[in-house]
């Protein structure tokens, strides 16, 4: 089965994902949650995601994945979620939507390990037991490997 649960530091990276996926607000904010160790540790990547956010018309919208590479580290697929921040809500079409488009993204691009944490659940609202099952949905058949961190345990 691709799809694995764990608990743990998704920055640690202890099971070697290339690449690091997390839901992102259309807004152009990293402010909560692990949003913000990717603003941290990627500055340039939030520069690129935040103006793709602020332009007109907007470059990042509902269900649509920013892919970021940067020598040396994991690529990280910023993953369109949910429209504003606070108290919006992530939407489940575009965890779906973005989901899939991540997984044929990871395809051409011959990655075949992923991390993430739970979608669209903590600053989202959603349900974990329905996000789950997207996630089994999209990637059930995927030939490579997704590790989902469904508690942060610090180092």
């Amino acid at each position: 089965m691709p799809v694995h649960y764990v608990s743990g530091d998704l920055f640690a990276n202890h099971y070697h994902a290339e690449a690091f996926a997390h839901g992102c607000n259309c807004q152009g904010s990293m402010g909560a949650g692990i949003a913000v160790g990717f603003k941290q540790r990627y500055p340039t990547m939030y520069k690129e995601y935040r103006r793709r956010c602020k332009t007109e018309p907007r470059q990042f919208n509902l269900g649509d994945v920013f892919l970021w590479q940067e020598n040396g580290q994991p690529a990280v697929f910023n993953l369109g979620t949910q429209e504003g921040y606070r108290r919006a809500r992530a939407g489940y079409q575009a965890i779906e939507t973005a989901l899939q488009v991540m997984k044929d993204l990871a395809d051409v691009h011959t990655i075949r390990s992923i991390a993430m944490p739970r979608i669209g659940v903590g600053y989202g609202g959603l349900s974990w037991k329905k996000v789950r099952d997207i996630i089994e949905h999209v990637f059930g058949d995927w030939p490579g490997t997704l590790v989902v961190y469904e508690e942060y345990v610090p180092e």
